[in-house]
């Protein structure tokens, strides 16, 4: 081969392998929603959400499991330069003033709002959608614990007889296990709640970074008590029709948490993401409630008779946004150096 013939086959090489560069790439058609790994998983809600919204709608979804409700809101503000997600679905009320802070969301009052509660529109712009709601509780086997020994209040969780015996979640990267670290200051105050996770590092089992790996340790039966919902017996009724796992209700009352769903600014397929939101917000609210045992925000979702089984509590404790938003930062930080000594 002389050298004008190699030249001329190189060229016509590089051409095919890398075409590429004599043309964009086609952006993707795909709605990226971001959601927690509960949300996500098998046994979740999300994948079969996504099926019929798909079915439905035409509109093709990406759902990406982003870690628990902390990693995936960190994940969300991290990729602020260079955004990946149109949607993102779980961002709790107590935690949601840094996405505020980081201006990343759209404001979209959703028409399906006319059906939720006032009580339960965390954010008056509307940059968060209330999708579903309940207390944090923890909850029992109760195979594994005799009735005259389940807990009747935070205080008593710090008794010896509780050691090893209780399994808590990590707040700086859970929802749920902040959602525990708020439930203790609004109990104990800023003065004393640091003394209850003090005698609590001694009698937890462990502290797991998310709510999944907790609540899979339960249930395999490493210990008879975990951090979870108070609606969380509702899916073993569901799903495993049993009643073993109960839920404990205290005397000084229970924090409350909402999951909030919005629509990133950035986003190019605002429209599609608008439709999605509606969606959960809507028919999909039933099968979300029964797969998160959460109880669902449309008021007009028909609950089962399985949420017979999740006793209400008589109190529900809520911390004010401006003090949660002042504080939080300090608090995990008190948290931390207590919990590493």
């Amino acid at each position: 081969m002389n050298k004008h013939q190699y030249v001329c086959v190189l060229v016509a090489i590089l051409t095919l392998s890398f075409p590429v560069f004599a043309q964009p790439a086609k952006e993707s058609n795909e709605l990226v929603v971001y959601a927690y790994d509960a949300f996500c998983s098998d046994w979740g809600p999300g994948p079969a959400i996504v099926e019929e919204f798909e079915k439905q709608y035409g509109i093709e979804v990406n759902l990406v499991s982003a870690g628990d409700a902390v990693e995936m809101m960190t994940k969300v503000i991290s990729e602020a330069n260079n955004p990946w997600a149109d949607v993102v679905v779980g961002i709790t009320d107590d935690m949601a003033q840094k996405v505020y802070d980081a201006n990343l969301l759209e404001r979209y009052a959703s028409p399906a709002l006319s059906d939720i509660p006032s009580f339960l529109h965390f954010d008056s712009a509307y940059r968060l959608l209330p999708f579903d709601y309940g207390n944090f509780a923890f909850v029992v086997d109760t195979e594994h614990m005799k009735a005259e020994d389940i807990p009747t209040s935070l205080a008593s969780l710090v008794e010896p007889k509780y050691k090893g015996k209780v399994i808590l979640i990590d707040p700086r990267t859970s929802s749920v296990g902040l959602g525990l670290l708020l439930w203790t200051i609004e109990v104990f105050g800023e003065k004393d709640y640091l003394g209850w996770w003090k005698a609590m590092k001694e009698n937890a089992l462990t502290i797991t970074d998310g709510w999944s790996s907790a609540y899979g340790l339960f249930t395999e039966g490493e210990a008879p008590l975990v951090i979870s919902y108070t609606t969380s017996p509702v899916y073993h009724v569901t799903y495993d029709e049993t009643t073993r796992y109960q839920t404990t209700i205290f005397t000084e009352g229970h924090s409350t948490t909402i999951e909030g769903v919005g629509i990133l600014a950035s986003s190019r397929k605002k429209e599609q993401a608008r439709k999605f939101i509606d969606y959960l917000l809507t028919d999909a609210q039933l099968p979300i409630a029964l797969a998160n045992s959460m109880y669902p925000t449309n008021s007009k979702a028909e609950l089962p008779k399985a949420f017979d089984y999740a006793p209400k509590p008589q109190k529900s404790l809520a911390m004010e946004t401006e003090i949660l938003a002042k504080n939080l930062d300090r608090w995990l930080t008190e948290w931390t150096q207590v919990m590493s000594r």
